[in-house]
């Protein structure tokens, strides 16, 4: 087990050029462990490979989730207007700033132009379009309805954003303040209070404890600030990393997160509302419930709702019940639940779970509101106990040796 978990962190994204069945050159992205493995996933595509080399990240260049946000809602629209699909993306791509999205979409055109399946295409990077996007695209096209699938995918992307915007907007804002707190403290440490213990050192009195704890503090500061900033630096960058390539630590920091009062409510509900948001955009498609399932873990953002989720596509598969699935996790409110078994019940499930995701969208918009009302008077209290307490430390021998000569 240990084994197939290190294989899977180290995945690279590498560029192939081959043929296909009918011979056709073509290329694309592949995500494997190594060139060997990607070489025998393409083969198993019926993809004779001339070329695999492995993707080095280049600077600067980055696709990002509202890219792909609005291209599809700009291939929506257009497609609506009845523009046709070549034309469509020729102005989509050409409208772009980005130039590495640019030529990944005219690439995705190109194949389109020999043949390919617009979802087929899609699949050839993986990186930027995920299976639920491939998927819906797939349905889009089989149905003759992909205008209308990728105005539900772009409403889907965008909302999916909103919500990870609002969750950011909470976490960052306390994270930032506090970052900010240890700066302006260590800088009172390392620049300030030397000036002062100079000035404490004619005195030629005992100092009050509090003002030698300082001073004691101080001098670890300037001896060891470059330590002190490396060690924190450096824990952040490695539990970030870790985190990425761990699934025991995605799982471990996921459930803490969850259990950390207000904000863990708040990131509850929003994985929540995407676990919803995504089971209705997939079941509104077509996809059968249990391959929706598949894009529903990884979509929720969090590895405890993502590793519960497979447990619920297994007992689905095996003939459990959605709702009843979904109560042995234990994981979703009664609320959701009463939803599910209505919508499971009178066959309306993707309407009621988009009722669902509506509903907690707007609870964590409140939730965020809330948060921050609640945190700036916390924040403020604690900036004031910590530079106030600097501050008073360090005047109190002044304030002794007034009363002195006084």
């Amino acid at each position: 087990m240990a084994g197939t978990v290190s294989k899977k962190t180290v995945a690279h994204i590498w560029n192939w050029e081959g043929k296909d069945r009918t011979g056709k050159q073509i290329r694309g992205e592949i995500r494997a462990e190594t060139e060997i493995v990607a070489k025998a996933q393409l083969r198993r595509q019926g993809i004779n490979v001339s070329k695999v080399v492995k993707r080095k990240p280049k600077f600067g260049q980055k696709v990002t989730e509202k890219d792909v946000a609005l291209f599809t809602r700009q291939l929506s629209s257009m497609m609506k207007a009845g523009v046709p699909l070549l034309q469509a993306f020729d102005i989509a791509a050409k409208g772009l700033s980005n130039a590495l999205f640019t030529r990944i979409l005219l690439d995705v055109r190109a194949e389109v132009e020999i043949g390919s399946s617009l979802a087929d295409a899609f699949r050839k990077y993986p990186l930027y379009f995920d299976g639920l996007f491939c998927n819906l695209v797939a349905a889009g096209e089989a149905g003759g309805v992909l205008d209308a699938l990728l105005e539900k995918l772009a409403t889907y992307k965008e909302k999916v954003l909103a919500i990870k915007g609002k969750i950011k907007s909470a976490l960052v804002y306390p994270a930032a303040i506090i970052a900010t707190a240890f700066i302006i403290t260590a800088v009172i440490l390392i620049y300030v209070i030397p000036a002062f213990k100079e000035l404490f050192s004619s005195f030629g009195a005992d100092l009050p404890t509090p003002t030698l704890i300082v001073i004691a503090l101080s001098d670890v500061f300037v001896e060891y600030w470059w330590m002190i900033f490396g060690s924190l630096i450096g824990g952040i960058w490695a539990i970030a990393y870790t985190y990425k390539r761990s699934p025991k630590m995605q799982d471990g920091l996921d459930r803490i997160i969850l259990k950390v009062p207000v904000i863990g409510d708040v990131v509850r509900k929003a994985t929540i509302a995407r676990w919803c948001r995504t089971l209705s955009t997939m079941f509104t498609a077509g996809v059968p419930l249990v391959e929706a399932l598949d894009s529903v873990g990884g979509a929720a953002g969090n590895k405890v709702y993502a590793d519960a989720t497979k447990v619920i596509q297994n007992e689905v598969t095996t003939g459990s019940t959605l709702n009843s699935s979904m109560q042995r996790s234990n994981l979703f409110p009664n609320m959701v639940l009463q939803m599910t078994a209505i919508g499971e019940e009178s066959g309306a499930l993707d309407d009621m779970l988009d009722k669902v995701a509506d509903f907690y969208e707007e609870e964590v918009d409140n939730a965020v509101a809330s948060l921050s009302s609640l945190l700036e008077p916390m924040i403020m209290i604690i900036l004031g106990v910590l530079i106030g307490g600097l501050v008073v430390a360090m005047y109190m021998p002044i304030f002794k040796m007034g009363q002195v000569v006084g």
